[in-house]
């Protein structure tokens, strides 16, 4: 996302900044001049992507051409093992699944992905973030990567892709880890958008304090504690990646709810449905809703955690999903 205005270098464009606040002094009085001095504090530009590869340790993942899209992906693990393809969650990048990739590479060849949109895949060209969109990348990504079986993994809105990617190519996935996935709404709010955005909220693209974004997180823990600071300053950076912020409200103003009945089931690989008991973003309740329609599905509650399972206690909810991908291998070993 390019600057509100052209400027030859930081210090430049601070001293015609310092000028306009003198002009404003004189034609527009006090108060304007003192909010213009405080949004200047506030403006919150896009971070370098080179930048971001150094803070994070993005160097050697790899950059593909999907689409018109450049996906931002990581692969790990043994060629020849059983391949798991892992998406995050709103707002999120592939970092979220650092601590538990350390675990699952010596078993799995681990594929994660920036979701487009988000961390440095960044804005899809085409401005579509559709359900139907989103499966088509995640297809063409698979066909890319020459994955003719594949498990795969996803949280909240990965979640929800990751059941829609199942349900589209049952024949492939193999088996399917859900963790408080979306997109399975009350019979009522079926062909609503639940995450629509009013215009005002454009200024983020902007103005975002790394105070909002802590705060927007911590509702995702059930303690609070382990939301510590280098944890939110990688989701504020990520949130700062070029492009991500206009994305996002784009995907907000695009999701709309439909009916998930038909397509789940569909869905021939057997799944684990996992939930923090104390989830506030996404009921652990809806857990039910997903067991009843999917031929073959297992739950597993895990008690005093959030919606983050795989960053508020990494080892907690890592362990149950072992245990199912485990149990699953003689029958998605190649």
């Amino acid at each position: 996302m390019s600057r509100p205005f052209k400027v030859a270098d930081d210090h430049e464009y601070k001293t015609h900044f310092i000028c306009g606040i003198f002009h404003m002094f004189n034609t527009l009085g006090l108060g304007l001049a003192f909010l213009a001095i405080a949004l200047y504090g506030l403006w919150t530009p896009d971070l370098d992507r080179t930048e971001l590869q150094k803070r994070y340790g993005s160097s050697t993942a790899q950059m593909m051409d999907v689409d018109g899209l450049r996906v931002h992906y990581k692969e790990t693990g043994p060629q020849d093992a059983p391949v798991l393809l892992i998406l995050h969650g709103f707002g999120s990048s592939l970092q979220t699944w650092d601590a538990w990739s350390v675990k699952l590479d010596p078993k799995y060849r681990v594929i994660r992905l920036d979701l487009p949109g988000f961390g440095l895949t960044g804005a899809s060209p085409s401005n579509d973030y559709s359900e139907d969109k989103d499966v088509a990348i995640l297809t063409h990504f698979a066909d890319k990567l020459g994955l003719d079986k594949f498990s795969v993994m996803g949280h909240s809105m990965g979640g929800k892709m990751a059941w829609s990617l199942a349900a589209s190519q049952p024949d492939r996935v193999q088996a399917l880890v859900l963790m408080a996935p979306d997109g399975f709404p009350e019979v009522k709010d079926i062909g609503s958008k639940p995450y629509e955005v009013p215009s005002v909220m454009g200024l983020i693209q902007y103005f975002l304090p790394k105070y909002f974004v802590k705060k927007s997180i911590e509702p995702a823990f059930a303690d609070t504690e382990a939301l510590n600071d280098a944890l939110v300053s990688r989701y504020y950076d990520m949130l700062r990646a070029p492009g991500v912020r206009g994305a996002i409200l784009a995907r907000s103003n695009q999701t709309i709810y439909s009916d998930p009945v038909p397509r789940l089931k569909k869905i021939k690989a057997p799944t684990l449905l996992i939930w923090g008991e104390q989830d506030q973003m996404i009921p652990s309740s809806n857990a039910q809703s997903y067991a009843g329609v999917l031929l073959n599905s297992t739950t597993i509650l895990v008690p005093k955690l959030g919606h983050l399972l795989q960053e508020e206690q990494p080892e907690i909810g890592l362990t149950a999903v072992m245990q199912f991908l485990e149990a699953q291998l003689p029958a998605i070993k190649r």
